[in-house]
This record gives structure tokens, sequence and C-alpha cells, in this order.
């Protein structure tokens, strides 16, 4: 019943943006010749007619649109008629076009409005995270922190930890000697080299034989994450020197000594770098009885673990009031929408590879899930987004989409006269053809996402 639901939210999402398109082409006068709900490929399921206007469903649903006699070769409509999408002035093709994404916008607004007023509270998407248990070997580092079950961490190497995938992440980059360190590190570490051994220069190979001394506290790697990192808009990449075998090697004959007699292969400057792939401090600060605490350090084993088990829980913001309904329906959809838009971006420069772009089967079954565990307000919540989200889409300047017809009613408006209908057909073909791909290989990583659950 939960994926029922969802598939009818997403259909609805559909619906209104083609009847968008459509109510603005009535509403000057343009005459609709057909109305369809899913993309024209494969058998028509259903076919009817509503007044002149002739509804059909396909057996492809993932889409819709709406058609005028400018777009049927067989249409009866005289040329000349002002009945015709072409015929009419370029401001009101533009809100013809742009009235499918007007559409989705308010609905969004109005699915948000509508959570917000029967729940009276709407998700901050902020979460308090919870040490629930410390589940650690007795020597681990975790013991000699300071942490106690049910402290709230708010902070992890200065960034603020309002979710736990952003603490996790941290936790798992952190792992001891996990091969990489940053350009700094190694850059602090030769300077303490360099100061006690003056003699030797950075590019030098240290003669065999030769013992050079070890510095008592070495400079260590304390990973951070940006603002986008931490709310998952992007991957966090962990970048900067990476150790080779023979560094490794030598990471280990250096272990515990305070000076390492060289075997006449690496200079001094490699030793700083070995010496900086060590430990990777954890800097947690917690909220205990209302007092903020920082705790000692923690370091996490090889595998990137520090042994606690997590505990979330989501702060909601109250909407009791019609301008508390309002304004925050409307800061909901302003953040969700900007982390949307840059994580498009990250998607467009290659930062989030295509495998992990994911479509409408994989939105269904999530937003089943949603549904089963936190109940239809969830739902609801994600066709908004979705919404939102289908509305950033279609505006972008691609042909074939409404952005694509906007970008064209703008170049005709610039010179002055009507593009030649034959070359937009054609490039609206071309990138036709291409998003169907795109929808295919969308579609089958949604599959391959459910197989691998």
């Amino acid at each position: 019943m939960s994926i029922i639901i969802m598939i009818l939210l997403l259909s609805l999402l559909i619906l209104v943006h083609e009847a968008g398109h459509f109510l603005a082409a009535r509403a000057f006068g343009i005459r609709v010749e057909k109305f369809g709900f899913g993309l024209p490929i494969g058998p028509t399921l259903y076919k009817t007619k509503a007044g002149d206007v002739e509804i059909l469903v396909h057996a492809f649903l993932l889409g819709g649109y709406v058609s005028f006699p400018d777009d049927e070769k067989d249409s009866k409509l005289p040329e000349d008629s002002p009945e015709r999408f072409v015929n009419k002035p370029v401001w009101q093709r533009l809100i013809v076009v742009t009235a499918g994404v007007i559409a989705n916008v308010i609905c969004a607004i109005v699915l948000v409005m509508l959570v917000a007023i029967v729940s009276g509270k709407l998700p901050s998407g902020d979460y308090e995270i919870y040490a629930t248990e410390i589940n650690a070997p007795k020597t681990a580092s975790i013991w000699q922190s300071g942490l106690k079950e049910g402290d709230r961490i708010i902070k992890a190497n200065g960034c603020d930890i309002n979710n736990a995938y952003s603490l996790i992440t941290i936790v798992k980059n952190s792992a001891k000697a996990n091969g990489i360190t940053s350009q700094k590190t190694v850059d602090e570490n030769y300077e303490k080299l360099k100061d006690l051994n003056p003699g030797l220069s950075k590019d030098e190979i240290i003669p065999e034989g030769i013992a050079i001394r070890l510095p008592e506290k070495v400079s260590r790697d304390v990973i951070t994450m940006d603002k986008y990192a931490l709310k998952g808009a992007k991957y966090f990449k962990k970048e900067g020197i990476k150790i080779d075998t023979g560094l490794n090697n030598l990471k280990k004959v250096l272990e515990s000594k305070k000076v390492y007699a060289s075997d006449g292969k690496y200079t001094i400057y490699d030793v700083a770098k070995a010496l900086s792939d060590d430990v990777h401090p954890i800097n947690l600060t917690v909220l205990r009885d209302g007092k903020t605490i920082n705790l000692n350090p923690i370091y996490p084993d090889n595998d990137g673990v520090i042994g606690i088990v997590l505990g979330s829980q989501q702060t909601m913001i109250p909407t009791k009031t019609p301008q508390a309904v309002v304004k925050e329906s409307c800061v909901y959809l302003r953040d969700n929408t900007y982390m949307m838009m840059y994580s498009l971006g990250q998607l467009f420069t290659g930062n989030i590879p295509l495998k992990d772009m994911h479509g409408v089967v994989a939105i269904t079954k999530i937003g089943g899930d949603m549904i089963e565990k936190s109940g239809k307000a969830s739902g609801i919540l994600l066709a908004a987004l979705i919404s939102m989200n289908l509305a950033i889409l279609n505006i972008l300047p691609i042909p074939a989409l409404d952005g694509g017809h906007v970008m064209f009613l703008i170049l005709e408006k610039i010179i002055g006269r009507p593009l030649d209908e034959k070359i937009i057909e054609t490039i609206s073909s071309v990138f036709f053809s291409l998003l169907i791909i795109l929808m295919i290989f969308v579609v089958f990583n949604d599959i391959t996402l459910l197989i691998r659950k």
C-alpha cells in the first residue's frame, strides 16, 4: 500500500505539470489536441475524448505531454489560425512553456503547507546524534576519551554534527594508517625533522648507517568536511599524499622509535611522509546535562571504528500558527531546493558519478519505505521535493525539455523572427533520444540498486 501511495503521488506531480501547460494554453486560446500521461513509446493503454481534447495513457509512464496542433502533422487547423501555438506572441508562448514548472513549484508549496497544517510541525533536516552504547575493546581510546553513554555529539573535529552520515564519514576517513596524508601534515613533520637533523637536505638520500633523530610528538591529520559534504550533498574525497608500499614499510620500521638508522633508500622528506600516516584523532564535543564538554582525542582503528552505537532523533520545527506555516514551509523548500541544485551541479561536474544517479523506481521504493516507517507525511514531503526537482530539471536549457523551448523562444525574440522549425525539430529529436537513453540507464541503475538491496 505504501508503494501504491508513492506511485499515486508521483503520478500527481506529472499530471500537475502537464495541467499547468494545458490550463495556460487554454487561457490564451490555444487549442490542445492531446493530453498524454506517459510518453508515446510502446502501446497506448487507454484513450478517450474530453471535448476536443484526446486523453491518452501510455504504457511508458515515465513522463507526460500536452500536444498542440503545431505538433500534429495531420492537424486540419489552418496554418494561420489564432488557435495555433506558433501564432501567439512570444510572451504568451513563454508563459505556456513555463507553466508546467510554475505548477510544480506551486504544488510543492501546497504539499509542504498541507503537512505543516495537518501535523503542526516540519522536519528541520537536522538530527540530534547520541552515543547510545559504548562497545569497544578495553584497550580502545574511546574509554580514555571521557565519553559517556547518552552524550549528545555536537561536533567532531570542529565540524557541526547534525546527522549520523557526517560523523560516520569523518570516523571512517580517520582510520589508522589509511595510506593517505595531507601535504600540510607532511610539511609540519618535515620541519620538525629538519630542526632535529639540520645537516640533511630535503631531497638527499640519507646515507646508509646514518642515524637521524625523530620528533617525540609528530603532527597528525585531523579530518574535517565542508558543509556540503556534511549534509551529504557531495562526496567527501580525502585528498593528499598517498603512501606507497615502500613508505608503508618504512612506517613500520619507524614505529615507537626515537632514532632511525638509515638503510640508504629514503630521504628525510620520505621519513616525514611515513611519520604522517599514523593515527588520525577524532576530537568530539558533546552535550551532557546541558553542559558542553570537549573530550580527549579518540583514535579509530585500522577499520575506521571507534566502538560506539549511534542513536538519532530529528529536530522538528513547530508550525502552529498561519505565519509559521507559511514561513517554515518556504524555508523548508528553499533549503532543500538549494541542496538539490548544488547536488545537480556536482553531477554535471562529475563529482557525483552517473552510477549513483537514480530515478522513479528507486524513488518509489524509498518513498514507500518512508511512508511505511514514518507515515504519509514523510511521503508527501518527499513528493514536494520531487516536484521541485522536476521544476528544476525541466527548466534547464536542454532541447526537448521546457527550458529548451524557453531558450528557442528567447532566441526568436532576440533575432526578431521565428527559428527554422526543421532545425528545432532535429535538435529536439536528438536530445529527446538522448533523454530516453538516460532514462533507461537510470532505470537500470535503480533495478541494480534494488537487486543489491
